[in-house]
């Protein structure tokens, strides 16, 4: 399946808090959360211009693992599914099932992307990384299974804490 019909069929059967993962050609990983409507919110580039998105591009072709990490600064975006930046060859999937936890009841999904969204961070790919983002907003629980030699599905007390610092609680 080409990656826009990728695209099109995480469109037509996502639902809410879903996890979403872009599988790039290499073995790494980018995550998000779908939001709906064709949208998910994610770790992106902070502020990109139309030229840092062309060099970012050039980027991803030279090193794929990742053009994001070279640059730097994130930013928690809302983002449509078919505008997110990936590498030639990356797979987008619905992916619930790498992580053994039970998803958050909606509104504590929500209460954590409101309150992230549009928050700046920087990029560090052992603590505090898209896939900790991610498995924060749909469990509440920072984890990344994808790093090599780590225990799969340990919790990532640094970046819960992190993030959790910046949710309101009820």
């Amino acid at each position: 399946m080409e990656y826009q019909e990728q695209v099109e069929h995480i469109v037509s059967t996502a639902q809410f808090g879903d996890l979403i993962e872009f599988a790039y050609p290499i073995g790494y990983a980018h995550w998000g959360v779908y939001d709906g409507d064709g949208y998910i919110v994610h770790f992106a580039v902070a502020d990109e211009t139309k030229l840092q998105s062309t060099f970012r591009g050039y980027l991803q072709a030279i090193f794929p693992v990742c053009g994001d990490l070279l640059l730097g600064e994130t930013k928690i975006r809302r983002q449509a599914l078919a505008e997110v930046n990936t590498p030639k060859g990356a797979k987008v999937s619905v992916c619930n099932n790498r992580h053994a936890f039970e998803p958050s009841p909606e509104a504590d999904i929500k209460r954590r992307r409101d309150a992230l969204l549009d928050k700046e961070f920087t990029y560090k790919l052992l603590t505090l990384n898209c896939e900790h983002f991610a498995t924060f907003i749909r469990f509440g629980k920072a984890v990344c299974n994808q790093l090599p030699g780590k225990v799969k599905n340990k919790e990532c007390v640094e970046a819960t804490e992190h993030f959790d610092s910046l949710v309101p609680s009820f």
